[in-house]
């Protein structure tokens, strides 16, 4: 045990110095300093004994603040509930958002191809009207009333009572 102390005491104050450089907070380095004392008493039988103690005890400190960087980033950062804003917490429930998604798609599906072709075009890829009509080879009018028909088709579809509330950018009329 003595020879434990001898060889280990003298390092603390440097294996605290690598501990605040790698982590940054003093409060989590000390915290890594004193697991990786731990880990060093617990396991001292392992050490080769005509190994040098200073760099066992430093490859043990960089391993833990390695392995505590990478669960960290597995698992974000920890956070007390009563330090946390509850409003970073909340999150909006997904089911209504997957619901419309797949009403929108099923809806999409019973349109006439050449509707939804141009309805996917302008109002998913973002195409301009001109762009769309090149696309499809047909006259700029023509874009637009397969357009406005496929909206007005959509939105009758989807106006019943279990049906969620649309997004109104697929309404939008393009500038």
């Amino acid at each position: 045990m003595k020879d434990m102390m001898r060889l280990v005491e003298p390092q603390i104050p440097a294996l605290r110095r690598y501990a605040r450089a790698l982590l940054r907070d003093r409060s989590a380095a000390d915290d890594l300093v004193q697991d990786c004392l731990e880990r060093a008493i617990g396991h001292w039988h392992q050490r080769r004994p005509d190994g040098d103690a200073r760099t066992w005890l430093f490859a043990i400190l960089h391993n833990l603040a390695v392995s505590g960087m990478r669960r960290r980033t597995r698992r974000g950062e920890h956070a007390s509930l009563d330090e946390v804003d509850e409003r970073v917490l909340a999150q909006p429930p997904s089911q209504d958002g997957r619901l419309l998604q797949h009403d929108i798609l099923k809806a999409l599906e019973k349109l006439p191809e050449e509707q939804r072709s141009v309805l996917l075009l302008v109002s998913v890829e973002e195409l301009s009207y001109a762009e769309t009509a090149r696309v499809l080879s047909i006259p700029l009018g023509t874009v637009m009333s397969r357009l406005a028909r496929a909206r007005e088709k959509l939105r009758e579809m989807m106006s019943g009572d279990n049906v969620v509330a649309l997004d109104r950018s697929l309404f939008r009329r393009q500038k």
